[in-house]
């Protein structure tokens, strides 16, 4: 498809060289590529570049005043000013063409305020607006806040995914903003990472389909609702080897070619409109001057046609971090050169950038380029028509009944139920306590979100006051803070805590990016350990001594490992980091209205010492295993409870041998065998059981939920294509190798909960990319 899209841009823009006097790029009926082509050839080398340059907006400027000062801007990822220019200077700049996209901006009113300024340009092309709107449009007050990504990616529903980027897409819009910084598309393999909730979780399979869903929710049809999509971060910044955001990355050609760029292939091939590089290094060379990636793979290769823009500040750090520039101006050469599109933030980009060009430095061909790609995606948008946005519509499309049930939906779906010995759902339990650090407060919201009204969130106390009506529901403030725990506070808690028919707990982090000094999770926060931190385990021991009828309530933005818990505890729910109606959504399944259905997509292991913990993993892991720890995960991909139980059977291929170019189908029984309806989620997986290369002992290749009434059975069934069996060979070439592989279905990845059978491919074959 890409390619036919290719052809038709080019031969479009032979034709529009031809016809550029009779077009003007004003001419909403003329082609898109035709108005670019006419616009284009009225523009000053300067004006181009203007398009290349994005700045953070008035208003965020003068906020970021008041948090941040002097160097800490250099290594701030949050907040952006712009030392000795002023808000009316800034505003200057977009009047005389000089920028051409902005972010950060605070809402609809100052979006237009905006787009008036761009209007006094002499050609008046209007600006783009950027906005990190990663699980809904959270960054911008009222809202709806979605579960986040490693949240959403625990219902292995795709069309839930899919409704709610269209969903964020169109409150987007709403406040005059058109393009979001999403989705990420990272492979998350380390849970001492902080961004592992930004993310569709470990396997690349899942990851690709989720993005895809996520991509095309955005985009659609690039009508007056969508916005343009960005696959983020280009690439491999999400195992760093110490665990910490932006830290270097060293992969094979292998692994990338396994691991890291599946994902993103499949977004050029979904036609994505804008990439992201990543921070980091890659194998010595920052992403953000990687012509490998950048020109190499992403558009040589894979033909992509789309504009890459570069994270914060990144291209200003091939100089001061990574020293591979000599200085600020050779920084901008490298990257620019590399296939870098637009400059994420600031100042000190044009001015360089059209010196190097009159220097000879930089091809001005890279230059129109890039203006061009630009340009495509405001005319597509619909911008140079009307660039403005109803002020009034942000209070409709915000928040909206719709949003609001799709919310809910998603929240109740990533839940995941990870233990429980009886104690739940509640039926007779008439006094409840609620307690724990995240029991009270806006850490349901999860990273790229800024304070939501009151109104529009429910805590979990407010989620067990709405659901339990018929019961004592009582909260007791344990203390909050992760980092600087409240011994007194704790000592209080556990004082109130007797005669309780049971005590709901919420740990786990705090990933809120405006609580600067408690914040353990997110963007830029990389911990060296992944158990509870503070005193919250103690906190748990301490209750569990008063009364065990304990639920712990893990609110969290990464895989969090406490033993303990797992062996003592009765009940344990994964909520994630569930949004605007997360609390209500917990206390539904507590309550049992709910029954929960979401499973891991991060392998969980037992101790950091263990990372990396996927399932995914190679043949010889654990051919030696370890003396102070188990050598199997605290709990796997894939899993996760319900309060039915299903049984699969009948486990059967259509075939039991199959040539390359074919397919199979793979069908099983899956019965609810328990008293209470409800959905499983189906996994398949392969192993190829001799191959060139070592291959992993298991791979996700398919996933499916099934809806379940009690005693109900239904046979469920995958399409598995012999190039589903591909990988790289030996010699690095791309195709099937004959031989047997099994054939996993069931609902978890560890082996006791897969059957299995025998598939023979009768022949080898290369295939295409």
């Amino acid at each position: 498809m890409k390619n036919i899209i290719h052809t038709l841009i080019v031969g479009s823009l032979v034709m529009s060289c031809q016809t550029t006097p009779q077009v003007q790029y004003t001419d909403a009926t003329a082609p898109v590529e035709a108005r670019v082509e006419s616009l284009m050839s009225q523009m000053t080398l300067e004006e181009k570049i203007g398009q290349m340059c994005q700045y953070v907006a008035p208003l965020h400027i003068e906020e970021s005043k008041k948090r941040i000062k002097g160097e800490e801007l250099i290594h701030n990822d949050q907040w952006g000013l712009y030392p000795g220019m002023s808000s009316d200077s800034l505003r200057a700049l977009v009047s005389s063409g000089e920028i051409g996209s902005f972010l950060h901006v605070k809402d609809a009113k100052e979006a237009n305020d905006l787009q008036r300024l761009a209007k006094e340009t002499r050609l008046k092309i209007p600006l783009l607006i950027g906005i990190d709107a990663i699980h809904g449009h959270a960054m911008i007050e009222g809202s709806t806040v979605f579960p986040t990504q490693l949240g959403l990616s625990s219902s292995w529903d795709n069309e839930l995914l899919y409704q709610v980027a269209k969903a964020t897409a169109k409150e987007v819009r709403a406040t005059g903003m058109h393009w979001t910084f999403s989705p990420n598309v990272d492979v998350a393999r380390d849970p001492r990472w902080g961004r592992c909730g930004e993310t569709f979780g470990e396997d690349p399979y899942m990851v690709t389909q989720m993005g895809l869903a996520f991509t095309n929710g955005y985009q659609g049809d690039f009508g007056e609702d969508n916005v343009l999509a960005c696959a983020k971060h280009f690439i491999a910044g999400s195992e760093p080897y110490n665990g910490t955001n932006a830290s270097p990355m060293d992969a094979s050609m292998r692994q990338l070619r396994e691991i890291w760029l599946p994902p993103y292939k499949a977004q050029v091939d979904a036609n994505v409109f804008t990439f992201m590089a990543a921070h980091n290094e890659l194998n010595g060379i920052p992403c953000h001057s990687n012509k490998m990636l950048l020109t190499d793979i992403l558009r040589d290769e894979w033909g992509y046609d789309g504009f890459v823009v570069s994270d914060w500040m990144d291209i200003e750090r091939i100089e001061k971090l990574h020293h591979v520039a000599a200085n600020a101006k050779d920084a901008i050469r490298l990257s620019v050169d590399a296939g870098m599109d637009m400059h994420m933030h600031g100042p000190n980009f044009l001015t360089p950038l059209a010196e190097l060009v009159r220097s000879g430095a930089i091809d001005e061909n890279k230059i129109n380029e890039s203006c061009r790609k630009i340009l495509k995606a405001k005319f597509m948008l619909g911008l140079f028509e009307d660039p403005f946005v109803d002020e009034g519509s942000a209070a409709k499309e915000l928040f909206s009944e719709e949003h609001q049930a799709l919310s809910i939906e998603a929240a109740r779906k990533s839940i995941v139920l990870l233990k429980n010995d009886g104690l739940l759902p509640f039926t007779s339990q008439k006094k409840i306590l609620v307690t724990g650090p995240n029991a009270h407060n806006h850490r349901l919201m999860g990273d790229w979100a800024l304070p939501q009204p009151e109104d529009k969130l429910t805590t979990i106390y407010e989620g067990f006051q709405q659901v339990f009506t018929d019961a004592q529901v009582d909260y007791v403030n344990s203390g909050e803070s992760l980092r600087n725990p409240d011994a007194a506070a704790l000592e209080a808690a556990v004082a109130k805590a007797k005669g309780y028919d049971a005590i709901v707990v919420a740990v786990g982090s705090n990933s809120l990016r405006y609580e600067k000094d408690e914040k353990n999770c997110g963007e830029n926060v990389g911990r060296s350990t992944i158990n509870l931190m503070g005193n919250q385990l103690e906190l748990v021991k301490r209750l569990y001594k008063i009364n065990k009828n304990i639920v712990i309530v893990l609110v969290n933005g990464r895989p969090l490992s406490e033993p303990w818990i797992k062996e003592n505890i009765p009940a344990i729910i994964e909520a994630w980091e569930p949004g605007s109606f997360g609390g209500q959504a917990i206390a539904e399944i507590v309550k049992g209205d709910v029954n929960p259905s979401g499973k891991l997509t991060m392998t969980f292991p037992y101790h950091v010492g263990q990372v990396p913990m996927v399932y995914n993993k190679k043949p010889s892991v654990f051919f030696h295993k370890y003396i102070d720890a188990p050598s199997k995960p605290l709990w796997h991909f894939g899993y996760g409870l319900s309060y039915t139980q299903f049984a699969y059977d009948q486990l059967q291929l259509s075939a039991s041998s199959i040539a390359p170019d074919t397919s199979v189908q793979v069908s099983v029984t899956i019965t609810n065998t328990g008293s209470l309806p409800g959905d499983e989620i189906a996994q398949l997986y392969i192993r190829d059981e001799v191959s060139s290369v070592t291959r992993p002992v298991k791979e996700l290749k398919g996933y499916q939920r099934v809806s379940l009434a009690p005693k109900e059975s239904k046979q469920i069934v995958f399409e598995l294509q012999a190039k589903d069996l591909a990988f790289y060979d030996i010699d690095m070439k791309y195709g099937v190798e004959k031989g047997t592989f099994q054939i996993m279905v069931g609902t978890s990845s560890a082996d006791k909960d897969l059957l299995s059978a025998k598939l023979e491919l009768t022949q080898s074959k290369s295939i295409d990319q």
